[in-house]
């Protein structure tokens, strides 16, 4: 048996030129890190004693005989990609919602690729476990995604990462005093809408709208040098990361007509009158969790404004994807 745990992300800057149609073209950059709320993945072979092959448990079960008629688009992709002869058992468990803008989906096939390598006792690479659920989610299920995800639940940690017209990506992670990072999540909660979205949707319309937001784009990448040079100057006021982060949020919501909606705003707005100073609704938008960044002395106003939402406390990870459990031939 085999258990990875892999980390959802907060991307704060920089999302939307991740796509390869815009940074094959113009380059792309995104802000973001990792947090401590995870998608476990269990995996084992599957004993021959079933009138099925595969076993796969989430929000469903699914018992098939062969994987091309498992209704699960990632399992059925990783499971075609790995062109897997043995029969499996996959278990899904994860922390917060799916479709709720923390990359839970690329968190998912990254931990999927990663269980399966280590149950044929492989040793697979951070860039390469990103590289491969790039190739999945992209080409194989065909989806109108971003690059950003894969990547940050891979590598995890605080990091910018680089999108290059040539398809290579690079990860730097933003070395930054200890102090500051703590100063910086302090001032930030996140609040979940209450409603999902699919990611992939809200992104065909973000694609379609590219060659005339060109202009947003640009600034939208700007932003992740300034965000940086914001966190390493100690003398500037951490209050200008989240004047950035509004600026961002409402840069975003121009960039399709999906990003947002007027239930989505009046949560925003509600947040901004009790003291929050920026935020935005995190992954392609449309709903999931609500990123504000408050002043710890107005947290509980802002918690009040928005008691009818679930906060959800977190913090910075470090560990990206990472095999907790080694058991390639037990059963239990």
């Amino acid at each position: 048996m085999i258990i990875t745990r892999t980390p959802f992300r907060i991307s704060f800057f920089g999302g939307g030129t991740d796509y390869p149609a815009w940074f094959q073209k113009h380059g792309g950059e995104v802000l973001s890190t990792s947090i401590d709320k995870y998608c476990y993945i269990t995996c084992r072979h599957l004993p021959p004693f079933f009138d099925y092959k595969h076993r796969i448990v989430y929000s469903a079960i699914e018992n098939v005989r062969h994987w091309d008629e498992i209704k699960h688009p990632a399992v059925r992709g990783v499971l075609s990609w790995a062109n897997c002869s043995k029969g499996l058992e996959i278990h899904h468990d994860g922390d917060l919602p799916a479709r709720s803008g923390l990359g839970s989906s690329s968190s998912f096939t990254v931990g999927l690729v990663h269980a399966l390598a280590a149950l044929k006792g492989n040793m697979v690479s951070k860039e390469q476990l990103a590289r491969d659920a790039i190739h999945i989610e992209q080409n194989v299920i065909g989806e109108s995604v971003g690059s950003q995800d894969q990547v940050a639940a891979a590598f995890g940690g605080f990091n910018r990462i680089e999108f290059l017209r040539s398809g290579a990506f690079q990860v730097s992670p933003v070395i930054v005093k200890k102090k500051r990072l703590n100063e910086l999540q302090k001032h930030l909660m996140l609040c979940f809408t209450g409603f999902s979205r699919i990611a992939a949707e809200v992104a065909q319309s973000k694609i379609a709208n590219l060659k005339q937001r060109e202009t947003e784009l640009m600034r939208m990448r700007e932003m992740v040098e300034e965000a940086v040079q914001i966190l390493l100057s100690c003398n500037r006021p951490i209050e200008e990361f989240g004047d950035l982060l509004h600026e961002a949020w409402q840069t975003k919501k121009q960039l399709s007509d999906k990003v947002s909606t007027g239930e989505i705003d009046q949560i925003y707005q509600t947040a901004r009158d009790a003291g929050a100073i920026g935020g935005k609704i995190l992954g392609a938008g449309g709903g999931g969790f609500l990123l504000l960044f408050v002043k710890p002395e107005n947290q509980p106003k802002v918690r009040e404004a928005l008691k009818h939402l679930i906060h959800v406390p977190f913090n910075f990870d470090e560990s990206g994807s990472r095999v907790v459990l080694y058991q390639p031939n037990g059963l239990c």
